[in-house]
């Protein structure tokens, strides 16, 4: 749907979910921070305590960056797990509205012309040189961008949340998931690397929304309407 200049690129759900989800994210991260701050090292395996060896030792993080932003783990947890199920549910509930509406095999979905080798490595010189499409061009996913979401909603994202439930005693009693990751610090350590993944999308996606045009793009998210005659690129 068009209007003049203006392309309706963002559908009234995919725009509350992005917000609420960037809200969830971050509070996940957040609290996550404070989690990790209680015992700030990953094993693999069953087991994990302060005499083994940790294949990895993250840093203590500030206080300004955790919640909450005094030490406090229980209260720490409980905003993580809050969270999380709006988190958890969100996603579900974009993932069934996004095939029901197309919005993920029209958008998201790689197509063959865009795995198509010469296509893909043009792609990629572009972002290299951040080079930006305008006009109708602007408007839709490039191969990149689908790697980039498809990737996050389908790997990252559910990845987080199964080796999340993996480390809920209760879940784990019902649903075994913790011995299907390989034990309780293995599901800890890929919780740890694949909210760390989101966390690096989450800065690549912020960088590449400036470097396009923020006005633009935030008005996009915000209204649901994008504007041709700009310069940006929708590379974030």
């Amino acid at each position: 749907m068009s209007d003049g200049n203006f392309v309706y690129r963002h559908r009234l759900f995919t725009r509350v979910w992005h917000w609420v989800n960037a809200v969830a994210v971050i509070c996940m991260v957040m609290s996550g921070l404070m989690i990790s701050n209680a015992h700030p090292h990953l094993y693999w395996g069953e087991f994990g305590a302060n005499l083994d060896q940790p294949w990895f030792n993250p840093p203590t993080f500030p206080a300004w960056i955790t919640i909450p932003s005094g030490y406090s783990l229980a209260i720490g947890r409980h905003w993580h797990l809050f969270f999380a199920w709006v988190f958890a549910f969100g996603l579900l509930a974009y993932i069934v509205v996004g095939l029901i509406n197309r919005h993920i095999q029209r958008d998201v979905a790689l197509t063959r012309a865009d795995v198509a080798p010469r296509h893909l490595w043009q792609d990629i010189k572009d972002h290299a040189r951040l080079r930006f499409a305008h006009g109708d061009g602007a408007v839709a996913y490039n191969p990149l961008q689908k790697i980039a979401y498809g990737g996050t909603l389908f790997v990252l994202f559910p990845l987080v949340i199964l080796t999340g439930l993996a480390l809920s005693p209760g879940f784990d009693a019902v649903t075994h998931l913790t011995a299907l990751f390989g034990g309780r610090s293995t599901a800890r350590s890929l919780h740890f690397v694949a909210m760390s993944g989101i966390a690096g999308f989450i800065v690549v996606h912020l960088a590449l929304v400036v470097l396009a045009g923020p006005w633009n793009e935030i008005r996009s998210m915000v209204t649901g309407w994008y504007d041709t005659r700009s310069h940006d690129r929708p590379l974030a």
